[in-house]
């Protein structure tokens, strides 16, 4: 007959472990896990309107962990681990040599916590990946890319890497380079995009834009424009302010040139009809 106490109170090999020590740890840790989840979960929805999202991601990882962490603590002590150290030497060194990305990743993760070159929101550019990080995590850093697709970067990647952060300053300057005709007035011209920035609710007056002539090219006048932004909405306010410049100088007459080129024939060539046009007459 199946005797329960005697099975927990025997030992796993030579180890000196006894079920009842493996049982405990797993309970110790399911209830933990529990506690963490729950506060966690707690943390999220009544400081979620009171804290960054990226700072309250960092807190309730830090929590969550701490918390299990702590399971941990209460529940070896009651494990003799040096049977296992001794007879998983080995073992131990192959996984250490396998598990070096990982640590390498969590290393990383922490590093990128606290040093924080990027946070949750931020437009970067991590190598060929540009997009908005979405999630630091331990191990891995979640970029969604300006098509919608989710890459996960390895932590190590992206602290190792030389990382672009778009919206790391609160302003971010744009600019275009806008031809128009030589017959066309460049000063009147300079006035009408001025305007049309001045007008744009999101154009930052401190610092304020540049508009000004600054090639005489081979089909037309060529004028800088530049503009600063904020960092959030830098892009729709590129395209946007584009498509008014452009319509602001079509309403005034001031065309964008287009190629010319003049053809000079030297003296003595005169145009000669073709066949056809001798049939003709």
């Amino acid at each position: 007959m199946f005797n329960a106490t005697e099975f927990l109170g025997s030992s796993i090999g030579s180890s000196g472990i006894t079920w009842y020590d493996v049982l405990l740890l797993v309970a110790i840790l399911a209830l933990f896990t529990l506690i963490a989840q729950l506060i966690t979960n707690r943390l999220r929805k009544s400081l979620e309107d009171k804290l960054p999202k990226n700072d309250l991601g960092i807190l309730l990882k830090i929590i969550y962990f701490g918390i299990i962490g702590l399971g941990l603590v209460i529940g070896l002590p009651n494990i003799d681990l040096s049977g296992i150290l001794l007879a998983g030497g080995i073992a131990g060194i192959v996984i250490g040599f396998a598990s070096q990305s990982v640590v390498s990743n969590f290393i990383s993760g922490l590093f990128l916590i606290v040093e924080r070159p990027i946070k949750i929101g931020d437009n970067i550019s991590v190598g060929d990946v540009i997009g908005s990080v979405e999630d630091i995590r331990i191990l891995s850093t979640i970029v969604r890319t300006y098509d919608g697709i989710y890459v996960r970067l390895p932590n190590e990647q992206v602290f190792t890497s030389n990382i672009t952060n778009y919206v790391a300053n609160a302003a971010r300057r744009f600019g275009y380079v806008v031809g128009i005709r030589y017959e066309d007035d460049a000063d009147k011209a300079v006035s009408i995009i001025k305007k049309v920035i001045w007008e744009h609710p999101f154009a930052l007056k401190n610092p304020g834009p540049s508009v000004f002539v600054d090639e005489l090219g081979d089909n037309g006048v060529n004028i800088i424009i530049k503009i600063w932004a904020p960092s959030r909405v830098w892009w729709s306010v590129k395209t946007e302010m584009l498509w008014k410049i452009k319509v602001a100088l079509e309403a005034e007459g001031i065309e964008i040139p287009f190629p010319q080129r003049t053809v000079w024939f030297p003296d003595g060539i005169r145009m000669q009809a073709g066949p056809s046009d001798e049939d003709s007459s």
